[in-house]
């Protein structure tokens, strides 16, 4: 095992850039080039049908079912002239990932030929099996009929040669068992309730959008690495390994120069993203080593979101090119780093108007105002579901460490932005709302530097949930997230929020008060109500854990028990009144979620057992042979001393006698939890039995680590794994 190591690190670091095959075009040449857009349907489609699913697209109005074979023949020429010969309808189950079954646009024409065929109840609607996907009890295993339907509202793709239709999936019985109808009905709930409150300042508002920035983090390594490290292989994560003696402690990898292969993959993997139609923009060297960033421009949230998962999956097609493996867990590496997916998420109006940004008069700053106070107020009222969306077995290890924000849900303004709303709190209702324009400074000293702009906000990298400007950045994310989770929860809330701040707005109008009064009134309220999620300092400190809970903000940290604010009495009430889930698919996620945190912890146990038990106790037995070896030899001849290696013997006896201990004590553990029927309890003793077996084992597999000659030690180590060339 150690040769085949050192064979694999003689391998990465020889390694050669892979040539790309980029076009020497512009971007805008072959943008989208690979997607059923307007452009497509306007050349393949007839006018009549082109402009009834423009409709649809743009004011989600119904499709008639008599439309879809024109749109459906429509797209599979279109298809077939871009070298599709196969269709599936893709969509986003419970797994986190992507589901997809390809069929054959040819059908046998019964005269022993066939023919091109794709209609319109092919395109609309599909069977797929609904018991082999995450359920949470929907659906029996006898029990196994569940539908796909088209999203006309995202447009068909090809990948290679098969054309990809974006759809929903939805069980017999009607319930939600993916991600995409409840993020489509979030999104018509928000529309909903911040429509009706656009009426205050503009009733020529006729719809709200809400639109969604991810930036994805993600590591690097080399393929050859990553196969002789079953731990990365079967979990995402390295469950033992001792820290690189340099690592990121000199923050020189943070926007540093991009390693030659790294670029190379990038180059490919920007230019298969851009053919698909997603926007890529920004790309860069993140914190840790070997730690990478890709960020597209703002999109509607829909497809932001469609555009999120399929770029996961090109990206690990694209790395396995360029003999990579791309690793979206958020903690792969000890010491350092983790990877998040931020979501910047805003609303604006079909008039132009950005709901989450200060205006130029006094009306669009009320405007602006009362959509920040209602969102910030969501936020405080929903604070632990907030964080459910985003906790998992895999997240729970990058909260709070490094960069990453802690476990605890508080939103940051800024100093100017929450002067005013201090203000405004205790001012009269008749006070203009005004805001300072960008401050412009010179760089003192540097005579020949343009001005510069100061934004009326700083950031604050230590909040889950920071104003920054224009929009509102929920940094809590993990980066294998599916993005829908956290926007399904907020768009709700704030539409909660906004449906409840109408109503109590318009009972006073309707009582004699003025609008704007009535406004201001309101808002004071809630500003007062929500003070205790504004943190605009360290999240990181003791002191505001301590501060977090006498605000009396959710601080509970075990990923099941988070878990339970879904089930929530006022979480219940709350989506089913906006029409986003019901009780059932409440259970039913939540059930899914408690059996999935099982099972990866799970299988992260059986893991670090097979790696201790059969990989590291072994080697440190050899090498403990060695040694005894040695000191016997070093008896034989009078005046030499071996104490020092018996004191290094007994040290490595010590550590493989505690991972023996332990790792029995690991096995009885999961003996105990697996008989264990409710998921729930089960999951709860995984989390308070199992996982926190983890750490201690790895620490004496690190200090074995630190022990063992180098030559024998059996794991590719982390100055192996971090550093790219």
């Amino acid at each position: 095992m150690s040769l085949l190591r050192f064979k694999m690190v003689d391998a990465a670091i020889n390694h050669r850039a892979v040539e790309v095959n980029v076009p020497d075009g512009r971007p805008s040449d072959y943008f989208a080039e690979k997607v059923f857009n307007r452009a497509a349907m306007r050349k393949y489609l007839d006018r009549k049908t082109f402009a009834i699913l423009l409709e649809t697209m743009e004011k989600r109005a119904p499709l008639p079912f008599e439309v879809a074979d024109s749109v459906a023949a429509g797209m599979r020429q279109w298809a077939m002239e871009h070298g599709a010969d196969h269709y599936t309808h893709w969509f986003q189950p419970l797994t986190g990932g992507t589901a997809e079954k390809h069929d054959f646009f040819a059908e046998p024409d019964g005269e022993g030929s066939v023919l091109e065929e794709f209609s319109g109840k092919l395109l609309v609607q599909q069977e797929s099996d609904a018991s082999s996907f995450p359920n949470g009890g929907i659906r029996n295993t006898f029990e196994a009929r569940g539908y796909s339907a088209w999203d006309p509202s995202s447009p068909a793709f090809i990948v290679d040669t098969t054309l990809c239709i974006p759809t929903v999936f939805i069980a017999y019985t009607g319930e939600a068992l993916d991600y995409k109808v409840p993020l489509l009905r979030s999104l018509t709930a928000i529309n909903r309730a911040a429509t009706e409150v656009c009426h205050y300042f503009d009733k020529n508002v006729q719809r709200v959008d809400t639109y969604l920035g991810w930036e994805q983090e993600y590591f690097l390594v080399d393929e050859s690495l990553w196969a002789v490290r079953p731990d990365l292989m079967l979990t995402g994560r390295t469950l033992m390994g001792h820290e690189s003696a340099k690592n990121q402690q000199l923050e020189d990898h943070y926007f540093g120069a991009i390693p030659t292969r790294v670029i190379s993959f990038m180059r490919d993997l920007e230019y298969e993203c851009l053919k698909l139609g997603i926007p890529v923009k920004t790309r860069h060297n993140e914190v840790a080593p070997n730690q990478f960033e890709l960020a597209p421009v703002y999109e509607e949230a829909n497809l932001a979101n469609d555009h999120n998962q399929l770029l996961m999956t090109i990206m690990d097609k694209i790395a396995r090119r360029h003999e990579f493996r791309v690793l979206l867990h958020e903690k792969p590496f000890k010491g350092i780093n983790g990877s998040g997916k931020h979501n910047n998420w805003s609303l604006g109006t079909d008039t132009g108007v950005n709901l989450m940004g200060p205006g130029k008069t006094p009306t669009e700053n009320l405007q602006f105002i009362t959509f920040l106070v209602n969102v910030i107020s969501a936020v405080y009222k929903y604070n632990g579901l907030l964080k459910a969306s985003i906790v998992s077995a895999t997240n729970a290890h990058r909260l709070g460490a490094n960069e990453a924000p802690p476990a605890i849900i508080s939103a940051f303004l800024g100093s100017q932005i929450s002067g005013v709303l201090d203000k405004l709190a205790v001012d009269r209702d008749d006070d203009d709302i005004r805001f300072d324009a960008k401050n412009v400074f010179k760089m003192s000293g540097i005579s020949h530097m343009p001005p510069l702009f100061r934004d009326n906000t700083d950031r604050n990298r230590t909040s889950p949930f920071a104003f920054t400007g224009n929009r509102f950045e929920f940094r809590a994310g993990g980066s294998s997230d599916n993005c829908a989770e956290p926007m399904i929860v907020l768009n709700s809330i704030v539409a909660a929020e906004l449906t409840q701040f109408k109503k109590e707005v318009d009972e006073m109008i309707e009582g004699g008060m003025k609008r704007e009064r009535a406004i201001y009134k309101k808002l004071k309220q809630m500003i007062n109500a929500c003070r205790a999620i504004r943190f605009d300092g360290n999240g990181y400190s003791d002191e505001w854990r301590r501060e977090a809970e006498r605000r009396g903000l959710d601080c509970e940290n075990s990923t099941p028990l988070v878990l339970d604010r879904y089930l929530d009495e006022r979480t219940v009430e709350m989506f089913s009144s906006m029409g986003v889930f019901s009780r059932v698919e409440l259970e039913a996620r939540a059930e899914v979620k408690w059996e999935t945190y099982t099972k990866k912890i799970q299988i992260e146990a059986r893991v670090l057992g097979d790696l201790t038990m059969n990989h590291i106790v072994p080697i440190a037995s050899r090498y403990e042979a060695m040694l005894l070896d040695k000191v016997y030899k070093m008896s034989q001849i009078p005046g030499l001393n071996a104490q020092s290696d018996i004191e290094l013997i007994k040290k490595i006896q010590n550590h493989t006698a505690q991972i023996q201990r332990m790792s029995d004590e690991l096995v009885e553990a999961r003996k105990k939890a697996n008989p264990i029927e409710d998921q729930r309890q089960k999951a709860i003793a995984y989390h308070d039995t199992v996982a926190v077996l983890f750490d201690e084992i790895r620490y004496h597999v690190d200090k074995l680590e630190e022990i063992i000659d180098d030559q024998i030690w059996p794991l590719p180590k982390y100055r192996e794994l971090l550093f790219l060339r």
